[in-house]
């Protein structure tokens, strides 16, 4: 019995390996892979082919790692870590680059100071890059809070136009072949040339006046009047602010889509302006109840290369029981980032551009009801500016003694006892 079991593993063993030879023929070859990238969406959707009603073949999540193995225009085809293969579009993908940058960039944005708590309107993407087109990474769910550390003046980029399919073009008629059995038939002679026309009778009036009209041709022709140019479009911008959710996620979303959470109180006398910041300036008791300080920074037009064109302080009049402006300049050109310090002894600074093409920074302290500037100096980005805490407050101008008007009473009582 065991030598017949012997007699048997050899074909076994054949078998087996047919069975093996079989089944690697069969598996695909992988193609190489040509690089690597990151998908850029929350949620990126991989397609069978490049048109975008294929069969979606997997959905992969931001920061998911995938092979680029084809190119096609600006079409990839990638393959997932699970060996799922799809096409999609590059502008969906992250390099290996801006993934470590976006995070980096989330780290520099912690340290930024907040401009005002915001809220959305809606459903908010948020973007890596101020553009519609860069890879919206994270979502804000409607009512969130987030705050504003940011902002800046991007174009709006209109989106790539559809595909023309190509107009296909009109088939050619083919030529019909003449058969040899069809003859040429002989060309017919020209018929003979007539007689030559006779002068007319007044052929020599006919020249004078020909020759005068090649005279007129000869002369100099008044230039043309150059026609117009086109109008050149100008290229559309939109507001976009770089904000910090509260779980440290930065990033850029449009302006127009957030709503400064100062209070309504206060907030009703923007007249129609954006407001762009604030900040509570100190606190005070009205019959129990507490009342803020507040300042704010606000933009008359969308579109600006700067932050705001106002700012104004508001206290709270214990007299009226009512807000009432301590401090308002108008006309400004005013730039992020605005601090401000709240508790016993309130100040704040703001960026604010001369005449002089120069930027200042501006301090500002709050005595009470009143509103002055403590120190103004050139500012220069590279350097860290001063933190308003630390302020220097001047000391109080030194007793000056009796004026001129009173020293001349008392010498002039002096010099007459009398009176």
């Amino acid at each position: 019995m065991q030598h017949r079991v012997l007699h048997f593993i050899p074909l076994l063993l054949l078998i087996g390996f047919c069975c093996c030879s079989t089944a690697c023929k069969d598996e695909p070859k992988r193609a190489p892979s040509i690089g690597e990238a990151f998908a850029g969406p929350i949620a990126l959707n991989l397609r069978a082919e490049v048109s975008p009603s294929s069969k979606i073949v997997a959905t992969l999540k931001h920061g998911d790692r995938v092979e680029i193995l084809q190119t096609r225009r600006r079409f990839v085809k990638v393959r997932t870590g699970k060996g799922t293969e799809g096409w999609t579009d590059t502008r969906q993908l992250m390099t290996p680059e801006q993934i470590k940058e976006l995070q980096d960039f989330s780290t520099r944005s912690a340290a930024l100071p907040s401009q005002g708590s915001a809220t959305v309107f809606a459903t908010l993407n948020m973007h890596a890059e101020p553009n519609r087109q860069s890879p919206s990474f994270y979502q804000i769910a409607e009512g969130s809070a987030v705050d504003v550390v940011g902002h800046r003046l991007a174009p709006r980029l209109a989106p790539p136009a559809a595909t023309r399919a190509a107009t296909p073009k009109p088939a050619s008629i083919p030529k019909r072949k003449k058969s040899g059995k069809e003859k040429k038939e002989p060309a017919l002679p020209p018929p003979p040339p007539g007689p030559a026309p006779k002068l007319p009778a007044n052929w020599l009036e006919l020249s004078k006046s020909h020759h005068v009209a090649a005279t007129e041709e000869d002369k100099p022709k008044p230039e043309a009047t150059p026609t117009p140019e086109k109008p050149v479009i100008p290229v559309q911008l939109e507001d976009w602010s770089l904000v910090r959710t509260k779980d440290a996620k930065a990033g850029w979303v449009l302006s127009r889509m957030l709503n400064m959470t100062i209070p309504d109180e206060v907030a009703q006398y923007a007249e129609g302006h954006r407001i762009t910041s604030y900040f509570p300036l100190g606190k005070v008791l009205d019959e129990g109840v507490e009342k803020k300080h507040w300042l704010w920074t606000t933009i008359t037009a969308n579109g600006q290369p700067y932050e705001f064109d106002s700012f104004r302080v508001f206290i709270w009049s214990l007299r009226r029981h009512r807000y009432e402006t301590a401090y308002i300049m108008r006309k400004v050109t005013g730039y992020y980032p605005v601090e401000a310090k709240d508790g016993e002894s309130p100040s704040f600074s703001l960026i604010l551009e001369n005449d002089d093409g120069k930027r200042y920074l501006y301090n500002f302290v709050l005595e009470v009801n009143r509103v002055r500037l403590a120190r103004k100096t050139l500012w220069e980005p590279n350097a860290e500016a001063p933190k308003t805490g630390a302020i220097p407050v001047p000391p109080p101008p030194a007793d000056p003694g009796p004026s001129r008007a009173q020293k001349l009473k008392d010498w002039f009582k002096s010099a007459n006892p009398l009176k």
